[in-house]
């Protein structure tokens, strides 16, 4: 299927690795020109690398913090104009909201519903203009089915999906802007064992052995692939999608178990 989006342009967040290196892959492919961002220059410059040897769009690197008005003014300045806008960052980590002081919920709220709001604030009327536009939040199946260890990732994740159900159905839908979001459930990244590890370590029990039964607990038996996540993100952008808005996607292998 052709998704329409050849010599479009993109900026991708936090796509060093992960799930947002699984979107911008999947726009590469598709002849989307990407700009990747994120905080670690040696591992962009990597991904970068692999991205050009897809021999898709054009690739550029701006490695920054995205949550900074400094991070984000050197991205979209690296962008020709942003027809895609791919909303990602690491999750706040998990803990008691005990502990939790004004600075922790602040940092958390700035990288997982501020960041994306200012984002969307520079480039959704750009796209209304030209009368196409797709902004893709990835955000965390948590905000179908809050975790309770993951309290700031609640909070923040599940604010900025109240906001764009609200700009998802603005006059920017009429001129060919969507706003969605993709919820991922548990996927093969180095987040997921690292934060599963700690967690297993912490409790006294074998890494591997609990992420074997985390596996086991997901109705499809496995964790998905950042190439998976890939794809779902670049039919959202797609022509194909064009009457999809504000709406959020979970992909999570079947293990929300409600029937909504």
């Amino acid at each position: 299927m052709d998704l329409g989006l050849n010599g479009k342009w993109a900026l991708v967040c936090a796509a060093s690795k992960g799930l947002g290196k699984g979107c911008a892959a999947a726009l590469v492919r598709e002849g989307v020109n990407v700009v990747i961002t994120a905080r670690g220059a040696e591992a962009l410059e990597a991904t970068a690398a692999e991205l050009r040897a897809l021999k898709g769009g054009e690739v550029r690197t701006v490695a920054g913090d995205i949550t900074t008005a400094e991070g984000r003014a050197a991205a979209l300045a690296a962008c020709p104009q942003v027809d895609i806008l791919i909303n990602n960052a690491g999750g706040p980590p998990p803990g008691d909201f005990r502990e939790w002081d004004r600075d922790v919920w602040f940092k958390a709220l700035d990288a997982n519903m501020l960041t994306p709001i200012e984002l969307m604030k520079a480039t959704v009327d750009a796209m209304a203009a030209r009368g196409f536009g797709r902004v893709v939040n990835i955000t965390s199946g948590s905000v179908k089915a809050p975790i309770g260890v993951l309290g700031l990732s609640n909070g923040a994740r599940s604010g900025l999906t109240g906001f764009v159900a609200g700009l998802a159905r603005s006059s920017i839908t009429a001129r060919g802007v969507t706003i969605n979001g993709l919820l991922p459930g548990a996927f093969a990244t180095d987040r997921l064992r690292t934060t599963m590890r700690a967690g297993a370590a912490k409790a006294g029990q074998d890494p591997d052995a609990a992420l074997k039964a985390r596996e086991q607990a997901i109705p499809a038996r496995r964790f998905g692939t950042a190439e998976e996540f890939g794809a779902v993100c670049a039919f959202i952008c797609s022509v194909h999608a064009a009457y999809m808005t504000g709406q959020n996607v979970l992909l999570d292998g079947g293990a929300y178990p409600g029937t909504f």
